[in-house]
C-alpha cells in the first residue's frame, strides 16, 4: 500500500531561550499547521510517533495532548540527529503495512544555547553511544578543546583536503549558499547572506571550519500528515498528496570503523547504503532529481553526502559546489531552506522539516525559493553512532 504526505506544518526555527514557550507550545503550532493542511482533524489520526531527543521520558505524549485526547497509540522515537526522519519512517510503515489510514509524524526539540556535546546525550565519552567513534577520530588526530561533534567533522573535512585537494573556499561555498538560500525562507533561525570570503573569515570552531560553516542550536517543530492512498481517495486529497516513493534506513556497518577514517565514521558509508536502497527500490537515480534536502550539519557533510547520493564520483564534491550545480540554475538545488546551517538544527525535527520544505517544492508552493517545475526530490537527515536515513518524494 503506497503512502502519501498530505499536510506539513513548522515553527520557525529560534535560538534556544528566544521565546518563552514549552515543548509543548512549538507541537500545538506545527502539528495543528499540519492538520489544517491536510484538512484532518485530530480525531482521524490512528498513530503518533513523536522524535525527541533531549526531553524526559513519553514527553512525546505530553506535547501532543495539545492536539487532541483520543487515547491514540504515542510511540517516543530518539535516534540523534536522525530523530525526525526515523518518526516519518514509522508513519510511513504504519500505513503501507495496512495498519493505519492516517498517522501524524511529529519532531521537536528544546534545547540549552551553546554547541553540542558528543551526542543527544553528551556525558562521560566512555560510556557514550558514540565513544567508538569519537576513539576512531582520537586515534587519527588526537582529541582537543573545541565542541566534539565539530571536531569530528572537521577532522573528515582536513581527511577530504588531504586525499582530493579539497580547498577551504570550497567547503566555505557550502555555508555561503546555504546561507544565501535562507533568505527567502520565513522559518529559517537565519537570515543573512554571506560571501565564500565572509564565511572563512568567520570565527574557527575546528579548523576547518568556521562558524558560519556549522549548524546551530535551535528550538522547533515540525510535523506531517501520512496517509493510504484509500484515505486519499475517500477524502479527495489527490491536490495535496505527496508519494513517499522510497525510503531506507541504515545503521553503522565494519564500513564507518575498519578505515580509522573520520570520514568513514561520520556516517558516509551509511548515506551511500540508504541512498543505493533507495534508488533501487523507486527505479530512480540521481539524474532524476530536482532538489535535495541533505543533512549538512557542517559544511563537509553536505559535500560528502554528495557523494554518498552519487551526485558526483569520490573526491569530486568540492568542485560540484564551487561549479554551481547545486543551486538555481544548476543540475540540482540542494538546501533550497538553507539546511541545517542557515535553516536551524532542531535534532527531533530537523527530518520533518526537511519533508516540509520538499513537499512545498512539488507542490509548487515554496513562495521565493520555490524550485521550478519539482517532480522529485530527495531528503537525507544522519544521525551519528548512527542512522542515515534517504526519503525519495515525488508528484
Amino acid at each position: 500500500m503506497k503512502a502519501y504526505i498530505v499536510g506539513v506544518g513548522m515553527t520557525k526555527f529560534e535560538k534556544p531561550e528566544t521565546r518563552d514557550w514549552q515543548y509543548w507550545d512549538m507541537v500545538r503550532e506545527a502539528g495543528t499547521a499540519a492538520l489544517a493542511d491536510a484538512g484532518v482533524r485530530y480525531d482521524q489520526v490512528e498513530q503518533v510517533p513523536v522524535g525527541y531527543c533531549f526531553q524526559a521520558s513519553t514527553a512525546g505524549q505530553r506535547a501532543v495532548y495539545e492536539l487532541g485526547l483520543t487515547g491514540v497509540p504515542v510511540y517516543n522515537v530518539n535516534n540523534n540527529c536522525a530523530t525526525g526522519s526515523t518518526a516519518l519512517m514509522l508513519a510511513r510503515q504504519f500505513v503501507e503495512g495496512g495498519g493505519s489510514d492516517c498517522v501524524l509524524a511529529v519532531g521537536f526539540e528544546k534545547m540549552a544555547r551553546g554547541s553540542l556535546g558528543g551526542g543527544a546525550g553528551g556525558g562521560d565519552f566512555a560510556t557514550s553511544p558514540v565513544a567508538r567513534h569519537y576513539g576512531i577520530m582520537a586515534a587519527a588526530h588526537g582529541f582537543e578543546m573545541s565542541p566534539p561533534t565539530a571536531q569530528i567533522f572537521g577532522n573528515a573535512a582536513r581527511e577530504h583536503m588531504e586525499r582530493y585537494g579539497t580547498t577551504p573556499a570550497q567547503l566555505a561555498a557550502v555555508g555561503a549558499k546555504n546561507h544565501r538560500h535562507s533568505v527567502h525562507n520565513p522559518y529559517a533561525q537565519f537570515q543573512d547572506p554571506y560571501t565564500v570570503e565572509e564565511v572563512l573569515a568567520a570565527r574557527t570552531v575546528h579548523r576547518p571550519l568556521t562558524k558560519l560553516q556549522c549548524s546551530p542550536t535551535s528550538d522547533g517543530a515540525a510535523a506531517a500528515v501520512v496517509v493510504s492512498e484509500r484515505f486519499v481517495e475517500r477524502h479527495g486529497l489527490g491536490e495535496r498528496a505527496v508519494e513517499i516513493a522510497a525510503q531506507a534506513m541504515t545503521t553503522d556497518t565494519e564500513a564507518s570503523f575498519a578505515s580509522g577514517s573520520c570520514i568513514d565514521a561520520v556516517g558516509a558509508p551509511m548515506s551511500k547504503a540508504a541512498a543505493e536502497q533507495v534508488y533501487a527500490a523507486s527505479g530512480l537515480g540521481p539524474d532524476d532529481l530536482d532538489v535535495i534536502e541533505l543533512h549538512d550539519c557542517f559544511s563537509v557533510n553536505e559535500l560528502l553526502t554528495y557523494e554518498a547520493l552519487g551526485l558526483c564520483g569520490e573526491g569530486e564534491s568540492g568542485k560540484l559546489v564551487e561549479s554551481g550545480a547545486t543551486t538555481y540554475g544548476g543540475r540540482w538545488v540542494v538546501n533550497p531552506s538553507g539546511g541545517l546551517i542557515s535553516k536551524g538544527h532542531p535534532l527531533g525535527a530537523t527530518g520533518i522539516a526537511q519533508a516540509a520544505e520538499l513537499t512545498w517544492h512539488l507542490r509548487g508552493e515554496a513562495g521565493p525559493r520555490q524550485v521550478p517545475g519539482a517532480r522529485t526530490a530527495l531528503a537525507h537527515n544522519i544521525g551519528l553512532g548512527g542512522a542515515a536515513v534517504v526519503t525519495l518524494l515525488r508528484r
